[in-house]
């Protein structure tokens, strides 16, 4: 018969390699089970400056216009370098206009008026404008701009609130054109134009 001590011996060694099988529950394992670590929102990407287009980019822009039976081209550019165009400063648009007949009737063509309005932006949306500037012609029935003859013009547009990143310039041309040749009778045409100018900083 074995002794109780002995049996005492083999009941522990029994045990401790139970023990050991098993191993130790995860939720018992103090430093070796994995520490929980804060969560925290990806940051939001910085938006990226919206990129202004400028239809003056490089120096200058010819834009072809129909009016009834007419074309119409215009060039602008300015006499000031783009990039001193702030808000602060006076900006001169240069432009010289021509027309014709589509049809290459010999009729003459007069510019009667032309309005330009100015919608200024900003990073925000739209901001306040200046009065529309406008040339009215003095004699009738207008400027002969039949080609070769042209009207050349300089319009100064003035300061804006500071902040402006561009100018929205609508520009609206009334024109009267003879209905057959030497006659004092005129057929009225309209046509509008738009040039959007990036600001610099």
């Amino acid at each position: 018969m074995f002794s109780r001590s002995l049996l005492t011996t083999i009941s522990t060694s029994v045990l401790c390699l139970a023990l050991a099988g098993c191993g130790t529950p995860p939720w018992q394992q103090g430093s070796t089970a994995a520490t929980p670590t804060a969560t925290t929102g990806s940051a939001s990407p910085t938006a990226k400056p919206v990129k202004v287009r400028n239809d003056l980019a490089k120096g200058s822009a010819r834009h072809h216009l129909g009016a009834g039976g007419l074309e119409i081209s215009v060039d602008y550019w300015s006499t000031l370098d783009m990039a001193s165009w702030t808000s602060q400063a006076t900006k001169p648009l240069n432009l010289s206009m021509t027309a014709d007949f589509t049809d290459g009737s010999p009729q003459d063509i007069f510019l009667s008026s032309l309005t330009v309005t100015v919608d200024v932006r900003g990073p925000q949306g739209a901001l306040s404008s200046p009065q529309p500037l406008m040339d009215r012609a003095p004699v009738t029935p207008g400027y002969l701009v039949t080609s070769p003859n042209a009207y050349v013009q300089v319009f100064n547009l003035p300061k804006v609130e500071d902040g402006a990143s561009s100018l929205t310039l609508n520009l609206t041309y009334e024109v009267l054109a003879q209905s057959a040749p030497k006659s004092k009778k005129y057929l009225k045409q309209s046509t509008s134009d738009s040039l959007v100018i990036a600001l610099a900083p």
